[in-house]
Formats: structure tokens, sequence, C-alpha cells
């Protein structure tokens, strides 16, 4: 106690420092972990795979924001998803820019969309914030459907070189680039929830009412939340077509990218940066393994089978479920 009130400001600022190059060090070596284990297996099909699970724990951590933290459910995951895979179909169409510049200008049309959308959803809450979200997600795809620059209903192809220039094959690297974005999701979800924003968006999800009457600036604090949350679901969306190859409507306002994007928090608990990840990893796997071993169209049902154990058994999520046994114990 008294190392700590003797403490200097650099110190303090020091070991401030290292709170944040503390984490970053840890993500990397889980990074160069996971690509020197997925080079064991010699297929393209591991790195595949891999992005995948990490697709879906960026999506979760991304919704994890605004759901989550703040208690605003979004059920327009896929628009959002759909507008960073659209915009990286035009810029493709037009500029054929790479995919590194391509995801910096999805995550800014996606998070202006995430800004608006808090803007005409300022006096909705609970279930009417919900519908608002998910009717915005299908007039977006109904504005897709009909425009024909980027394939209407038919969808488009988009075409990728083989190999790519340091990675090898270009699963490598999307993969790598996928790793970064679930790694800076990661890191940006545990920067808000250890800071005074994360407080603000606790106290919003715990009362409103009195976290405004407490002068907690809840229009900023939701404005904040959509349009980050926003721009990470669009960064993430901006790699995709690369990964299919072919986008339709179909697939980029796909009802497993939404349904999963939810039901992953839920299951690993939505009061913590960690639970998204545990969630996914656990769900992002057992789906992988079942498309390998049976077939694709257990996923949902996986998903469905799984959401109804956790919420009758654990509400609170595995984070939740091993917090509440650790006080039965104490």
């Amino acid at each position: 106690m008294k190392e700590v009130i003797t403490q200097s400001p650099e110190s303090r600022a020091s070991a401030k420092s290292l709170r944040w190059v503390f984490p970053i060090v840890i993500c990397a070596s889980v990074g160069i972990a996971s690509l020197l284990l997925l080079d064991l297996a010699k297929t393209d099909y591991a790195f595949l795979a891999a992005y995948t699970v990490l697709q879906f724990v960026a999506l979760a951590t991304a919704w994890n924001i605004l759901g989550g933290y703040a208690g605003y459910v979004n059920f327009g995951v896929a628009g959002f998803f759909a507008v960073g895979v659209y915009t990286s179909v035009v810029i493709y169409k037009t500029l054929q820019w790479p995919l590194l510049f391509t995801i910096p200008l999805a995550a800014a049309v996606a998070g202006l969309l995430g800004l608006g959308m808090g803007y005409l959803t300022l006096r909705l809450r609970g279930v009417f914030f919900s519908i608002a979200t998910l009717a915005m997600s299908v007039v977006l795809n109904t504005l897709v459907v009909n425009w024909s620059f980027v394939g209407g209903s038919r969808g488009v192809y988009i075409l990728h070189p083989e190999t790519m220039p340091f990675f090898g094959t270009y699963a490598r690297y999307l993969f790598v680039v996928m790793l970064t974005l679930a790694m800076g999701s990661i890191l940006i979800a545990r920067f808000i929830e250890n800071s005074w924003i994360g407080n603000g968006l606790a106290a919003l999800k715990d009362d409103e009412m009195a976290a405004e009457c407490a002068g907690v600036p809840s229009l900023r604090m939701k404005l904040f939340a959509t349009t980050v949350s926003g721009a990470l679901l669009g960064a993430i969306g901006a790699p995709f077509p690369y990964f299919i190859t072919y986008v339709d409507p179909n697939s980029a306002f796909s009802l497993t990218i939404a349904v999963n994007a939810i039901a992953m928090p839920l299951i690993g608990g939505t009061a913590t940066w960690l639970g998204p990840v545990i969630g996914a990893l656990l769900l992002g796997t057992l789906q992988q393994i079942a498309t390998v071993t049976i077939s694709s169209a257990l996923n949902l049902l996986i998903v469905g089978v799984l959401l109804v154990f956790f919420i009758t058994v654990a509400p609170n999520g595995i984070i939740g479920f091993i917090r509440d046994m650790r006080e039965k114990r104490k």
C-alpha cells in the first residue's frame, strides 16, 4: 500500500502503458503460434476454416460493444456486414485497390451508417430499437437486389491471385488479415470495457433514465457505440468477397451471420470482452467440425440447441456461470 502511495507519475504512466503492451504481446504471440500450427496441416482448407472461426470471433466482439455493453440489441448485423462486403465489391469494380486499402474505407462507410442509425433511433429502446435495426437490414438488402452495378440478385464474381508475396497462398494471406481484424476488435473491446466509456455504457444498460440523471451523456454514448460497432462489422465484411469469390445478396445478408453474431456473445457471456471470444471459438469450431464430418446444414441447429441450453442452464453465459460458481464456493 505504501508503494502505491509513493509511486511517482512516471511510474504510474509506465505501469499504465504496460497494461496495454501486455495484451498486444499476447495477441501477437497467439497469432504467430496459430500461423505456425496451421502451417503443419499443409493445406489451404485449414486456413480457410480458421478464417471462418476468426470472422465469428470478430463479429461477436463487434456486436457486443453495442448489444452487450450498452444493452441495445442489434438485429441488423448482416446489414452492416453487407455494407462492408459491397463497399469492397464497388472498389474492386472501379478502383481495383488492394484489400488492405479497402478495409478502412468499408469501416468508414459502415461507421457512418451506424452513426446515422444512432441518430434515427435516438428515442427507441428495447424491442423497438431491435426491430428498427432489422428493418434497416431489409431496406439495404432490397437496395442491393435492385443495384445492377454490384450484380443485383444474380451476384458478382471476385477474382484474386492464387499467391501473395510474403504470404505464399492467398488463403494464408486472408487468414492473416482476418486474424489482425479479430485481434484489433478484441483490443478495442477491451479498451472500451476498461475505460470510462465502458462504465457509461454499463450505466445505460442498467437504467438509462438514472444514468442521464447522474450526468452520463447517453446520446454521445449511444452514438459512439453504434458507430464503433458498425465500423468494425463493416471492416470484417470487406475481405468476405475475396474469401468466397462469388457474392450475392443471400450470402452477404446471410441468416447464419446474423444469428451467429448474436448467439455467440449470449452463449459466451456479454458482460466482458472474453465472453464473445469464448462463445465464437466454441460454436465456430463445432460448426467447422460438423461441416467436415456431417453437413454444413447442421450449423444453425448447433447454434439453436446450444442457445436454448445456455439460456436455460446459464442465462449469463459461460463467463457468468463460472463467476457464479466461484462466488458459491466462497
